[in-house]
């Protein structure tokens, strides 16, 4: 059985997961949460969990945890950033982040690992420092990145990987069995917040940084694009294409299209578009269209 008692800000699918699967345990006294949250917030009305709905950087927020400060401030997903006076507030105050910290500092950092092209990330249980992601490491899982897998892959590795970790490290701490590592803030990344507006494909890039891309960005995200004229096509799954080309052919050039697939040249090489949705604009493709 954990022995302490959490207050839990959370946000989204992921800390509704976590959310659901801690209150199982009996542990939730509290929860922290966002107005879009939607799923949480009706989770705790329905189960009658005191929660605080909006910016954890107000003094409200600051109100309504002064009665917990004697609990576990457990952060999972979390759409703020606490201000020093509620780290403060608390003795413990823990973050779990979806990265092998100090790589990858910020948001979506498993997307930012695609788009990198890395072969692994990971997930981190860390002390809340009033840095972003700067605080102690106290619990690291190594999460490999496969050929194959996808932003969408890799967060259902999250949703299995989180809550057993999470419990895990709960065990460790009321155990007293959890020892602290400084972070080698000489290996800190850091990547910014991602907007559906910051999908857009450059055909300029060679094939292998599109491909990634993509799957980087493939459902449940947004999506990458590219435009034919001003019209939008979504673009959720690729592959690399041994298509022929000439090096002089503009990059973004459809060389073969029919109904199942549109091959489209980059500078060193073709990638061949096997899953998308058109604008509604457009007709048709066809060969010799220009993609931007």
């Amino acid at each position: 059985m954990i022995d302490c008692r959490l207050v839990l800000a959370c946000s989204s699918f992921l800390g509704d997961v976590v959310l659901k699967c801690l209150y199982k345990e009996k542990v939730i006294d509290a929860v922290l949460t966002d107005k879009k949250s939607t799923d949480i917030i009706n989770f705790c009305t329905r189960n009658e969990i005191d929660c605080f709905i909006g910016n954890a950087r107000n003094d409200k927020c600051l109100e309504f945890v002064r009665k917990y400060k004697d609990k576990v401030l457990f952060s999972v997903n979390y759409l703020f950033l606490f201000d020093q006076r509620i780290i403060n507030l608390f003795k413990f105050k823990f973050n779990i982040h979806g990265s092998l910290l100090p790589k990858y500092r910020g948001r979506t950092p498993h997307v930012w690992a695609i788009i990198n092209n890395e072969r692994k990330t990971g997930i981190t249980i860390h002390d809340i420092a009033l840095e972003c992601d700067s605080g102690d490491i106290l619990l690291q899982k190594e999460i490999p990145i496969t050929y194959y897998d996808t932003g969408g892959t890799i967060l259902q590795k999250y949703i299995y990987n989180y809550p057993k970790m999470i419990k895990q490290f709960l065990y460790l701490f009321c155990e007293e069995k959890i020892v602290p590592k400084k972070q080698d803030e000489y290996l800190k990344t850091y990547f910014d917040k991602r907007t559906p507006e910051d999908g857009k494909i450059v055909w300029d890039w060679q094939r292998e940084r599109i491909y990634n891309w993509v799957r980087a960005l493939a459902p449940p995200y947004p999506g990458a694009f590219c435009f034919l004229g001003e019209s939008k096509i979504l673009i959720n799954k690729i592959k690399l294409s041994n298509f022929g080309f000439s090096c002089d052919m503009k990059n973004g050039i459809v060389c073969d299209v029919n109904t199942s697939y549109i091959i489209v040249k980059t500078p060193n090489g073709c990638v061949e578009i096997i899953d998308y949705i058109v604008d509604e604009n457009i007709i048709s493709l066809k060969k010799g269209d220009i993609l931007t």
